[in-house]
């Protein structure tokens, strides 16, 4: 029985381990603030949802402004991620680093997107979102900010992504 317990917990750490594995990759293409197009060794392109943040749709006001934040930060240059899910668009959901920052984190600091509660319950990526709201920094100058999950229910499936 011992034997089976610890089998099963090697089997587990390692599935583990595996989901965790640090990738490295070339942003080919920023498709919004929240997803880009990576290329690795292999040439083989993988589109990352970050995770964590949800940033404004493209027609949304600040979408613009994201995608350009986020390809002012990673495009052409080569990144660090690790999955940690699939979206239903079956996106590979990313936590996307350079230059030692995680990209949802400088996004969400410089008022680009949202921390996105649903799906993290980081309290740091919360206290960034509170002092960007604070400072009005970024799409937080708009009293009347509306969240992209709100903007994309309002406008119907043609938005989402």
């Amino acid at each position: 029985m011992k034997k089976i317990i610890l089998t099963a917990l090697l089997v587990l750490s390692i599935c583990h381990l595996h989901a965790q594995t640090l990738l490295t990759a070339k942003v080919i293409g920023v498709r919004d603030g929240d997803t880009v197009e990576v290329l690795d060794d292999h040439n083989k392109t993988t589109m990352l949802r970050l995770a964590e943040v949800d940033c404004p749709e493209k027609k949304q006001p600040f979408g613009n402004a994201a995608k350009q934040f986020t390809s002012n930060m990673v495009y052409r240059k080569n990144v660090s991620y690790i999955i940690t899910n699939k979206d239903r668009y079956g996106r590979s959901v990313a936590k996307v680093y350079y230059k030692n920052k995680y990209l949802s984190a400088e996004l969400i600091k410089n008022g680009m997107g949202w921390h996105y509660k649903k799906h993290s319950r980081s309290k740091e990526l919360a206290l960034l979102e509170q002092n960007s709201r604070a400072r009005r920094v970024g799409l937080w100058a708009d009293p009347n900010a509306i969240a992209p999950w709100d903007w994309r229910k309002a406008k119907g499936a043609k938005y989402c992504r």
